[in-house]
């Protein structure tokens, strides 16, 4: 596999910037040292310049004084080369600024939700732009937060630093800045797995660069399957074999039927013989073009065929960027539930490209929208924050941030049999309403419903608060997805449940919230609290 030990070209600079409390200071440094650079903190140089605070120019000069300086000190660091630079939390909202720093290297910006921040300066008596107490504060960070939304939000390479140490964001950055060696404004997430790792790319308008992202992993030349269907095919298969042909590979074209229910022993039994007839061997990529139904598909065979042939996805709906594409897991169903048959197959590389969401329909991009809310529930407090709020800045920081909550929980649980079990929140519920329906509703709108049903059942159970759960609730509502489920019977749902993977014998798991945040795993809470759970989201037809 190509590795890019030293991800900064030479000449350049590396700017760190973000909101105060994301840590750019000890970040920069600890970067510095590991590149070999020269680090320059802004704020420091500013304060050698005056001879007092930062605090006390704000105080005794004004903050016009202050931003003029930091502008000159922008300046005269774009002049010079090798080096690691730690702005300021407000440097880069000046445009002209973030047009100097960025001229002169990459820009990296660190984030953080408003409580992350909080936390993290509560105590310091040397911020300016923080007086008060602790409710004054965090009031102040939330309306800063938001006023700087949008120009935090233009930087692309972009680094989540809540609940991890400065160690681990070091490690983010240095692979944020490889991905953006290899493919300009690529966002690069690494997976550990059992066998090494793969890369998780995402970058707007990677996909006619997907032929170049294999070749750098050493992928085989040579015969190359795209499994996909003939609609999403039509968009993207000319696309994919045109970037696979140009670093040498054979691409063909292997097509499926659209929808869940296809997805059986049948369709991949035809797409052995697919491969078969085409003299596909072991070393031939089997490249998974379509959403979660295709990626679930394509896996399973490449994790069969000649007992394992190299596997790519790349996910064309939200809902696969997100959930499907990160773990392995692969498999088809069966008459008797969802993805009873299948295998682990961890990917060579996963590529989503943000831009092909354009195509897809409003209520598949609402049915992705349900995943990114489950994940923020599960440990990403402050894109949960923004999905029930404002919203997040752009469609490739909302992907990154939601597809690094799955990415958190596979590494510490390659084979699902810990915490990742907590991926599945309301998808106890979400599966047999999901198959009660017919596949009327789809995987992310059973889900939302799944995960209503699931905050009902903790606040119930008293595991939750009626807050958080109405929080939950209104979101989803807010987004467009249903709260609820019609026309189906409360008793065929019940049983259903107990066709589901999770279980243990009679006995059903359930994942439910305490916070957000913070999610537990209970077994068999009762079927007195499920049947309320479910006869709370179940509805009669009007």
């Amino acid at each position: 596999m190509q590795t890019f030990e030293n991800p900064l070209a030479e000449g350049c600079n590396l700017t760190v910037t973000g909101f105060m409390g994301t840590g750019k200071s000890t970040v920069a440094s600890i970067l510095a040292g590991r590149l070999g650079r020269q680090l320059v903190d802004m704020d420091e140089r500013i304060e050698a310049e005056f001879g007092k605070t930062i605090a006390q120019v704000f105080a005794e000069d004004g903050e016009e004084i202050f931003r003029q300086a930091e502008a000159r000190l922008c300046q005269t660091l774009a002049r010079e080369s090798g080096l690691v630079i730690a702005t300021g939390g407000g440097t880069l909202v000046s445009d002209e600024n973030w047009q100097v720093l960025e001229g002169c290297g990459p820009v990296v910006c660190l984030t953080a939700g408003a409580d992350t921040v909080l936390e993290r300066v509560e105590t310091f008596e040397d911020r300016p732009l923080l007086p008060g107490d602790r409710e004054e504060k965090k009031r102040n960070i939330e309306s800063l937060l938001l006023s700087r939304r949008h120009a935090y939000g233009r930087i692309p390479l972009r680094v989540p630093t809540d609940g991890v140490t400065p160690d681990t964001v070091v490690e983010r950055v240095l692979d944020t800045l490889a991905g953006n060696h290899e493919i300009a404004e690529m966002n690069r997430i690494t997976v550990p797995t059992p066998e090494g790792h793969y890369h998780i790319c995402i970058g707007e308008g990677i996909l006619a660069q997907a032929g170049r992202l294999l070749s750098n992993r050493a992928v085989a030349k040579g015969q190359a399957a795209i499994v996909t269907n003939a609609d999403i095919g039509a968009h993207y298969a000319d696309i994919v074999s045109e970037s696979l042909q140009q670093e040498g590979y054979t691409p063909l074209v292997c097509l499926v039927p659209e929808g869940e229910a296809h997805k059986t022993l049948a369709t991949i039994q035809n797409l052995y013989d697919q491969f078969v007839t085409a003299g596909l061997d072991r070393s031939s990529p089997i490249i998974g073009l379509g959403g979660g139904v295709i990626g679930d598909m394509a896996g399973f065979a490449a994790a069969t065929y000649l007992r394992g042939a190299p596997f790519v996805q790349i996910p064309t709906s939200l809902l696969s960027m997100v959930d499907a594409s990160v773990g392995g897991k692969t498999g088809v169903d069966l008459p008797q539930g969802k993805n009873l048959v299948g295998a682990f197959k961890q990917p060579a590389v996963v590529i989503i490209d943000p831009e092909v969401l354009a195509e897809l329909p409003a209520e598949e991009f609402r049915s992705g929208l349900a995943e990114i809310v489950k994940h923020g529930i599960l440990g990403a407090p402050d894109l949960f924050r923004q999905m029930e709020d404002e919203g997040p800045t752009n469609l490739t920081q909302m992907i990154s941030d939601a597809v690094r909550v799955k990415v958190d929980v596979v590494i510490e649980d390659p084979f699902e049999r810990g915490r990742r079990a907590t991926l599945n929140l309301g998808h106890t519920f979400g599966h047999a309403i999901e198959q009660v329906s017919g596949y009327r509703l789809r995987h992310g709108e059973a889900v939302a419903v799944g995960t209503v049903a699931a905050a009902r059942m903790a606040v119930a159970l008293g595991r939750c608060d009626a807050e958080t759960a109405n929080r939950i609730e209104s979101c989803l509502d807010r987004l467009g997805l249903p709260i609820s489920a019609t026309g189906l019977e409360l008793d065929e749902v019940y049983a259903m449940m107990f066709q589901d993977k999770k279980r243990r014998g009679r006995t059903l798991r359930f994942i439910i919230p305490q916070a957000i945040g913070d999610v537990i795993i209970i077994d068999d809470p009762g079927e007195q609290f499920v049947r309320a759970a479910l006869a709370s989201v179940l509805v009669e037809k009007e």
